[in-house]
Order: structure tokens, then sequence, then C-alpha cells
């Protein structure tokens, strides 16, 4: 067997499972978010390794903040954030409570029913 090929299958040995990692990181967040915990607990308590104990704080999965300013989506109570208020030029004559409250209510759709 030839360096290069030792080098390949070296380089493959180490991506594929690293992206297989990354993948079941995407499509099952909360199971691995869980394993990490499990693994960080097991590993942060082991006494006779400080390495062990790094890689066990290292390993731990970031904590929701409960705040919906951390941009975390994981709950799904943050919902879709309300679109910036459109002012009109009707709008422009009228006094600043009147803006302020026109600007802070939802403009309405409104839909026509297409023609056949």
């Amino acid at each position: 067997m030839s360096a290069g090929l030792l080098a390949q299958y070296v380089a493959i040995g180490l991506i594929v499972p690293v992206s297989v990692a990354i993948v079941f990181r995407k499509l099952a967040p909360q199971l691995t978010s869980r394993w990490l915990a499990a693994a960080s607990i097991r590993l942060a308590n082991r006494r006779d390794s400080r390495l062990a104990q790094a890689l066990g704080r290292r390993l731990q999965p970031k904590q929701a903040s409960g705040s919906c300013a951390d941009g975390c989506s994981t709950c799904g109570a943050c919902g879709p954030k309300k679109p910036p208020a459109i002012v009109l030029r009707e709008d422009l004559g009228r006094d600043a409570a009147t803006q302020a409250r026109a600007s802070a209510e939802p403009v309405p759709l409104h839909f026509r029913p297409r023609s056949r």
C-alpha cells in the first residue's frame, strides 16, 4: 500500500464520521443534545483524567436562555416577527398619537378571487 493511498483512507475515515455526525445533528437536534448531555456528564464525573473532565465540559450542549431574543427557535414560541409598519401618505397629516397607533396595528390584506 502506497503512502498516498494510506493518506486517502485516513482522510476518508475522518471525514465520513464527522459528516454523519453533522447531518444527524441537523436532523435530530433534541436527541443529539440529550446524547451530548449524557456523555458530558459521564466524562465530567471521571476523577482520574483531567482531559476527560475538560472534554466533558466542552461537550455540554448549549441551553436556551429562556428568552426569545437569543434566537434558538427550538420551542417555536417566538413565532414569526411582525412586519414593519407601513406609513401611508394619508397618515402624514395626522397627529403623532394617531400615527403611532396606526403604525402599530397590522395592515389587513385584501385578496381578490381569481377570475376564471
